[in-house]
């Protein structure tokens, strides 16, 4: 079985692998790194569950495969905070209790934190459309809305 060699920095960490081609980021993190804060929705890209930041840009990782990201920085869910020291984004999410089933909060909190790095929000429309490839099932949009505005403008 073929596999190649790749290096890149997980949540902080260098990391150094040999794995299959074809392996996604998505299932890298889950199964070979039990890193399971980044969820496996639709694995098609539509979704925004899996979404994680590569050198501060928010990417779905389903559709990223491992041996693209020679030299990348990956940050997922569990390299923002701890359970003991949440980030300013994920506190921001829990007093604007922008969650409910919290399934989908991971990649809504990384899609936020890219759109705070690239600084592009001149309204609320802009707001909304960045936010848009984050689907939540369980209609939250409201709160998830309100934090991402929060996380914008006060990070």
């Amino acid at each position: 079985m073929k596999t190649n060699h790749v290096h890149f920095t997980l949540n902080g960490e260098s990391v150094e692998v040999s794995i299959e081609p074809w392996t996604t980021l998505l299932d890298y993190l889950r199964y070979n790194q039990k890193l399971v804060g980044t969820k496996k929705g639709c694995d098609h890209g539509q979704c925004g569950a899996c979404t994680v930041l590569i050198d501060g840009n928010s990417v779905n990782s389903c559709l990223c495969l491992l041996v693209s990201l020679e030299g990348k920085e990956i940050t997922t869910i569990e390299g923002l905070g701890t359970a003991e020291n949440l980030s300013t984004a994920q506190q921001i999410f829990i007093d604007e209790d922008a969650y409910q089933c919290g399934y989908c909060t991971p990649g809504q909190i990384c899609s936020t934190i890219a759109m705070r790095n690239r600084g592009e929000i001149n309204s609320e429309e802009d707001l909304k459309d960045w936010m848009s490839g984050n689907l939540c099932r369980c209609a939250a949009y409201k709160n998830i809305t309100k934090a991402a505005r929060r996380i914008y403008e006060e990070s």
